[in-house]
């Protein structure tokens, strides 16, 4: 984990390394000061020396300004190291995300990978500027300030090793108590943002059923979780406070009580006193320093673990040895095709499928809900790879193909259509980001958007919100469609994407594809038998197999779904006349 974690530090490995050595130096400075109080005070004030005093005082000054100096300059450091650290791990989790399988994806939940690039990466952010700062200055501090007690008096210094089981005890309780806590704090934060998403996705549907006193219930209920447990965490981490005050006065006095004893004895000066008191601050504070850098490890190592699990996940789905940048044509063949989401044999979305689809065909897909319609299509650009036979495009194995070759052969429209915040003419430029105006409008016109796009004041430059909130459902697939259009691809596939227009913008749409995209094979998913009865040949898909294939009119005579769904869409057309 810190392997993985370390190369995220990459251009920022010069602040890392001066941040500790500027605070090094500080630390220095800082144990000096004490040596050149006591000096003062012992050979300046006792003595009356105000040549002395003077001398001193300026050496005084000088040394709380490099001290200064370098202390700013390691927060300086500090800060541009675990900055930068944070945006290559945010980096790092995304660029990866973007290479998730569909498969992949479905693993983690788009909540969960929010709060990892947001949150968790905050924590570690936090952790590791006090790693590189705290965690070198607290031990530094003790280590040279208990050195220079040790050759004031070592008598006095032995008091200093008392503090260590006491402090060494409690930590040890702090970190087997509370670490679990934020494991569990770490996964309800998921569930909060997931509650949250799904509110103001659906918001609509929210208020249209009146349940918004639901959704606060939900958000109170997960929002408390986190409370409790944070709450919980945090009373176990208030005892390191008292621990430490206890372990800071009981020092104080068993060095005040000591001391004065052996300043009477003439074992000790007053200056030497005043030094050991506040070498006691300076190693009980790095004391309470280091206890603070644990307890922020604990609550950053869950964090560090999730982010790890994002950039330790591969995709299942690479590029052979050789890939094959180059499709021939538009041919689709399933082979003997079984498809799990599970991978497993018993629990098979698709059940040895085999269909054979001719370049530039136009294909129908019908069936009933959970019918594995969207599955089937999802194989071609192999969004997911099939369980066991092959599913070849141009003739060769999809396996075979470079993936973005593929990919950019095969333009899809889910059936959850997404647009993305920005002009339309950004959003149909995903298509071909070097596309000219004339190519938008062209592709626009033979998906039956261009009309409604004039009608905005600002046309093709009107800005589209967040999830295409501004656009009505029919629009919104509309421009989706001519975004798939402005790819050229060889395989268009539309899966239930033109559900949301009425059947004469349908027809229209159905006849721009034949006579402008002739060449390109289309495979349509519909729910309604008018927008695929003139396909080239209908699949009809029942509970994972293909139940029968043909023309509308042969499968208006043999097969009985087909026949039950047209009878009830046209039925329902002769009751609505």
């Amino acid at each position: 984990m810190i392997k993985k974690l370390a190369g995220c530090i990459r251009e920022y490995k010069k602040a890392s390394l001066l941040t500790p050595l500027f605070m090094v130096l500080e630390v220095t400075m800082e144990v000096i000061i004490p040596i050149l109080m006591a000096k003062l005070i012992d050979m300046g004030i006792d003595q009356g020396d105000m040549g002395y005093i003077a001398k001193m005082g300026i050496i005084l000054v000088v040394s709380c300004v490099m001290s200064l100096s370098f202390g700013a300059l390691s927060g300086k450091f500090a800060a541009i190291a675990s900055a930068g650290f944070a945006k290559n791990l945010r980096h790092d989790m995304y660029y990866n995300v973007q290479n998730f399988s569909f498969s992949n994806i479905d693993k983690f939940s788009s909540a969960s990978i929010v709060t990892r690039l947001t949150t968790d990466v905050t924590n570690v952010q936090n952790s590791y500027q006090m790693i590189i700062r705290i965690a070198v200055r607290a031990p530094m501090i003790l280590i040279f300030s208990l050195a220079m007690a040790f050759t004031i008096s070592a008598k006095l210094a032995f008091i200093f090793l008392i503090t260590i089981p006491i402090l060494g005890s409690g930590l040890f309780f702090i970190i087997h108590k509370v670490y679990p806590i934020f494991e569990k704090i770490f996964r309800t934060y998921d569930k909060l943002n997931n509650v949250v998403q799904e509110n103001l996705h659906g918001i609509r549907v929210v208020k249209s059923f009146v349940r918004e006193d639901v959704e606060e219930k939900k958000f109170t209920d997960i929002s408390n979780e986190i409370y409790s447990d944070f709450t919980r965490a945090e009373k176990t981490i208030a005892f390191n406070g008292p621990l430490m005050q206890f372990s800071i006065y009981l020092c104080m006095i068993l060095i005040s009580w000591f001391g004065a004893r052996l300043i009477v004895g003439g074992e000790l000066t007053t200056g030497e006193l005043m030094s050991l008191i506040t070498y006691a601050m300076q190693i009980l504070m790095g004391l309470m320093m280091l206890s603070i850098v644990f307890v922020m490890i604990i609550i950053s190592e869950a964090s560090a673990k999730r982010i790890v699990e994002i950039l330790d996940e591969q995709s299942d789905l690479t590029n052979g040895a050789n890939p094959i940048k180059e499709i021939k044509d538009g041919s689709i063949k399933f082979e003997d095709v079984n498809f799990s989401y599970a991978k497993r044999k018993d629990k098979l979305c698709l059940s040895n499928v085999n269909i054979d689809i001719k370049s530039g065909e136009t294909v129908g897909v019908i069936g009933g809900t959970g019918s594995s319609k969207s599955s089937f299509v999802q194989l071609i650009p192999r969004l997911y790879d099939v369980t066991e036979g092959k599913v070849t495009v141009g003739g060769v194995d999809v396996r075979n193909y470079d993936i973005e070759s593929l990919r950019n052969e095969v333009a899809m429209v889910l059936q959850k259509n997404v647009l993305f915040s920005g002009t339309i003419k950004e959003n149909l430029r995903w298509g071909n980001e070097n596309a000219t105006d004339e190519e938008l409008i062209h592709v626009c016109k033979l998906a039956q958007a261009h009309d409604f796009v004039t009608t905005f004041p600002e046309g093709y430059d009107t800005h589209i919100e967040q999830g295409g909130t501004n656009v009505s459902g029919g629009q919104k697939q509309r421009l989706c469609i001519a975004r798939a259009l402005l790819k050229k691809p060889k395989i268009l596939i539309l899966d239930d994407s033109t559900s949301a227009v009425d059947t004469k913008t349908d027809a229209l749409i159905r006849k721009a594809f034949a006579e402008e995209i002739p060449n390109t094979t289309k495979i349509i998913i519909a729910q309604r038998i008018s927008s695929i009865e003139h396909a080239d040949k209908i699949i009809v898909l029942d509970n994972g197999k293909i139940d029968a294939v043909g023309t509308h009119e042969e499968l208006l005579k043999s097969n009985a779904i087909y026949q039950e769904v047209y009878t009830s869409q046209t039925k329902g057309g002769e009751d609505h006349e």
